[in-house]
């Protein structure tokens, strides 16, 4: 199973792409994500925990470096969503302002390399998710990302996410579309 992430979907961000094993229970997804940001805001908000709070999840424990402790605690879900989820790990692999991989509980292994040099203005980013599930995972896990990495291009222009705003109808429609791309 394979996308393609030649065009962007509606939102700015590029369709993540996703790559599964011959038995459907392993897949890889990635994107492809270019942002008119300096690496160093771009690394913020990828590998700190104040700047993953305003698009992913709360980093209730972090300790940046090779083997670190990391416990997210999902935001997302609205304002009566309840107790929100959490997903202890590791950091699996850090290199300063270029590379963050997390491994986490339910999440599988992802992480985000930065290309762009100090003094230019943009950054690219290359973002993997390794894990396993079901076709229905697939879906979820791509709509998941894009309407995360959505979020990221509003934190990074300084517009974290409104968690209490947070419902599901977009979501849905984003994995609706990957379900036509898939």
């Amino acid at each position: 199973m394979s996308t393609d992430s030649e065009q962007a979907a509606p939102g700015g961000v590029p369709y993540g792409t996703a790559r599964s094993s011959a038995d459907g229970a392993a897949h890889t997804v990635g994107f492809e994500l270019s942002f008119p940001h300096p690496p160093e805001s771009v690394w913020a908000a990828v590998a700190t925990p104040a700047g993953l709070r305003g698009w992913l999840a709360a980093a209730d424990a972090f300790e940046p470096g090779p083997g670190g402790a990391v416990t997210l605690r999902w935001l997302n879900g609205g304002a009566d969503a309840g107790p929100r989820p959490t997903s202890p790990g590791r950091i699996t692999a850090w290199s300063r302002r270029r590379l963050a991989e997390y491994t986490v509980d339910a999440r599988g292994s992802f992480g985000f390399t930065l290309r762009g040099a100090l003094d230019e203005e943009g950054t690219r980013v290359r973002f993997r998710n390794d894990f396993t599930g079901d076709a229905d995972r697939l879906l979820d896990v791509l709509a998941g990302w894009h309407q995360h990495f959505e979020l990221l291009g509003e934190e990074l222009r300084g517009r974290p996410a409104d968690w209490a705003a947070w419902t599901p109808s977009r979501f849905a429609a984003l994995r609706a579309r990957y379900a036509d791309r898939v």
